[in-house]
């Protein structure tokens, strides 16, 4: 691997280093992280599989994805927030999942909260988008990428998420999560999807 923090595959695709490890992180990196998205449920699913990744790798979380998917109503908020105990039980006995009884409660919560945006913000994403920060500029290697856990725009929005009410939504939580639904675009200076995130960020229509 070059210091920069690009790897070339076998297929001669140029990639973040950390694509590199797995199958489904090349695919991952290759068509979802850095793709902006507006839709409100794919937007609440990313922000509940953060808070479930916590202490794991987003790997062990991305091969569980379909579990969750299946075990949490697709993300559907609306749905998530009339779990009772019953679903708790059940989803605490779902070994395809992280069968964590916070993070669990923190999602149901999480729900409520999310159904409360929309009727307040009109959307999930509307909200969301106000707290995607300016363009950087200048080079971005992996060294400078490791400076970018937390943002003063990631602060603000788990500030404001946790003043709303939501549970397992950090600083930390925040950034990976705008990284992931194209807030920003973190892809690596030479890495092949950097282009065709920008483009598709160019595209987008902000809500």
């Amino acid at each position: 691997m070059a210091e920069d923090g690009i790897v070339v595959g076998d297929d001669q695709i140029a990639r973040c280093w950390w694509a590199d490890s797995a199958r489904e992180y090349r695919t991952y990196h290759d068509t979802e992280w850095g793709f902006p998205v507006s839709d409100d449920v794919r937007l609440f699913e990313k922000l509940s599989l953060e808070g479930f990744q916590a202490g794991l790798s987003w790997l062990t979380i991305l091969r569980k994805r379909e579990a969750f998917r299946r075990a949490f109503a697709s993300f559907e908020f609306e749905q998530v927030a009339r779990f009772g105990d019953g679903d708790v039980t059940r989803l605490l006995a779902d070994a395809g999942i992280v069968r964590h009884r916070g993070k669990i409660e923190a999602v149901i919560n999480n729900a409520g909260r999310a159904v409360e945006l929309v009727q307040s913000e009109g959307s999930l994403a509307h909200y969301l988008w106000r707290f995607e920060p300016e363009a950087r500029t200048g080079r971005l290697d992996r060294g400078r990428l490791a400076e970018l856990a937390t943002t003063a725009e990631s602060k603000a929005l788990a500030k404001d998420l946790k003043r709303r009410g939501w549970r397992f939504v950090g600083p930390t939580t925040a950034y990976a999560f705008m990284q992931a639904m194209g807030l920003v675009n973190d892809h690596l200076d030479g890495c092949d999807a950097r282009a065709n995130v920008d483009s598709a960020r160019e595209r987008f229509t902000r809500p």
